[in-house]
């Protein structure tokens, strides 16, 4: 039975300030729904992605807006990841070389951390 990653919760303290920083970024606007007149559920999926994430502004979790650390997206190209993300206004954090793959790293208005990742040539690597 496979077991897939549906939607993340990520914790902030402006949903429409959070909203239109990811759909800058590119993320699809699934659903904006005031369910009540406490509760909105904003849901959104970053491009190419098959698992999104809701805007988590008084669902009942307990994460702190901006205390997420690890999210982590694989991308085809980490330099141009970095550009869209500087494009878009984003301060980024340059790319890092890792022997895992290319990085970069980047935090939304909350401070929630992001990490994109491009994948190393595997087919490249020689077997140890």
């Amino acid at each position: 039975m496979d077991w897939k990653i549906e939607l993340l919760s990520v914790p902030v303290s402006d949903i429409d300030r959070s909203k239109d920083f990811y759909v800058k970024l590119g993320f699809n606007a699934d659903h904006d729904t005031q369910v009540d007149e406490n509760l909105r559920f904003v849901q959104l999926t970053p491009p190419g992605s098959a698992c999104s994430i809701v805007l988590d502004k008084n669902m009942g979790g307990s994460m702190e807006p901006g205390s997420l650390e690890g999210i982590q997206c694989v991308v085809e190209s980490a330099d141009a990841a970095l550009q869209q993300l500087q494009d878009a206004g984003v301060e980024a954090r340059g790319v890092q070389d890792f022997a895992w793959g290319r990085f970069v790293f980047f935090t939304d208005p909350d401070g929630n951390g992001w990490a994109l990742q491009e994948l190393p040539d595997y087919s490249a690597m020689q077997p140890s």
